[in-house]
């Protein structure tokens, strides 16, 4: 009758996802071990079970594969003393569990169960803290991307006030001179002072608000959307995948031509290093209403297999990603269609001070 007992520990997987969700995973290893050692102490005082009694062994065969788990899991997740307690209480229930078959007479069946318990809990414990390490090195190395998006941005947006405030000035001093002799020359002319101060007043919030940092001196000219054409040719000629690109006709913000710069190089970059097979690809950037669209699709499959992203994979994408919602936008990478993958970006050109920013000659490829 005790065999019954056999499944108790199993009975609670189905409430492990709720507990987790609500406690954490250290939670569910500590119960989960607690149950065990529970049913352990039942057997010891009711009966133990005979060596031959098959479904009881079969059970504790899962029972033992689901605490090992469970104590992957939580180290993986967690950290501290709660964590390390739950891990030991799961792992001290696996060295118990042989003893519901046989009774420990004498300090040689406490090692034989401690050397069980060592065998199977070691590799958990060891697997649950590897994993940790690597989701904590990559969690640093996108959050330091992510920061320094940010700053790459500020900076960005310090250069835009610097140029903005310069062609004030010039133009002031222009319509100065201008009223005197040419009043309706120098009406425009301050218009034209009025625009450039309202894009440097957009752009000089948006600085106050990520700038946290003096690096960055002496940077160069920023890219933007003409000279797409140009990476497109030579990403063909280089033995890549044809590069089909789309430019809007309207002039948009700085800002945001720099940010689109940066996703379309990014996404070429990860084209020629996780989707070789590729064919065909095609940059579309479209205004929409208030905002620019942007999708970057080619027709081979790219960060990771069946579909789905890379496990581990790099910053780059996550980095952007910071700096697109510092704009006020949005990007999403994932599959599309079959054996497709398309990264996708949505920004904001009004809020990002969108208006007459300067000549500049669109270039189309195909």
């Amino acid at each position: 009758m005790t065999q019954i007992l056999s499944g108790v520990v199993l009975v609670l997987v189905p409430f492990v996802r709720p507990v987790r969700r609500r406690y954490g995973a250290a939670a569910v290893t500590m119960a989960l071990g607690a149950a065990s050692v529970a049913l352990t102490v039942a057997v010891w005082s009711l009966g133990r079970w005979a060596e031959g009694q098959r479904w009881a062994g079969l059970l504790g065969l899962v029972e033992l594969a689901v605490l090992l788990l469970s104590v992957v899991v939580g180290l993986r997740a967690e950290d501290g003393p709660w964590c390390a307690a739950a891990a030991w209480t799961a792992c001290g229930a696996v060295a118990l569990w042989p003893s519901r078959f046989v009774f420990i007479e004498g300090p040689a069946d406490t090692l034989t169960l401690f050397g069980f318990g060592s065998m199977l809990s070691l590799p958990a414990v060891l697997i649950g803290l590897y994993l940790r390490g690597l989701d904590e090195v990559r969690n640093k190395a996108v959050a330091e991307a992510r920061r320094a998006q940010r700053l790459e941005l500020a900076h960005d947006l310090h250069d835009f006030v610097a140029h903005d405030v310069s062609g004030m000035v010039a133009q002031a001093q222009a319509g100065a001179y201008l009223a005197g002799i040419d009043p309706a020359r120098a009406a425009e002319m301050f218009q034209r002072i009025e625009q450039a101060g309202q894009r440097a007043l957009a752009s000089l919030d948006r600085t106050v608000q990520l700038l946290r940092s003096e690096e960055g001196g002496g940077r160069g000219p920023q890219a933007g959307l003409a000279e797409l054409a140009e990476v497109a040719e030579r990403f063909t000629a280089t033995g890549g995948a044809a590069v089909r690109l789309e430019l809007p006709e309207e002039p948009v913000p700085r800002e945001v031509e720099g940010t689109v710069h940066r996703i379309v190089v990014e996404s070429l970059t990860n084209v020629r290093r996780h989707a070789p097979a590729a064919r065909e690809i095609e940059i579309r950037a479209r205004r929409s209403g208030g905002r620019l669209e942007l999708t970057v699709t080619n027709d081979g499959r790219a960060p990771g297999s069946a579909g789905r992203p890379r496990r581990g994979g790099g910053s780059g994408l996550p980095g952007l990603a910071a700096r697109v919602e510092a704009l006020g936008g949005s990007l999403e990478a994932g599959p599309h269609e079959r054996e497709a993958w398309r990264v996708t970006a949505v920004l904001p050109l009004e809020e990002a001070g969108a208006g007459p920013t300067g000549s500049w000659e669109p270039r189309r490829d195909g």
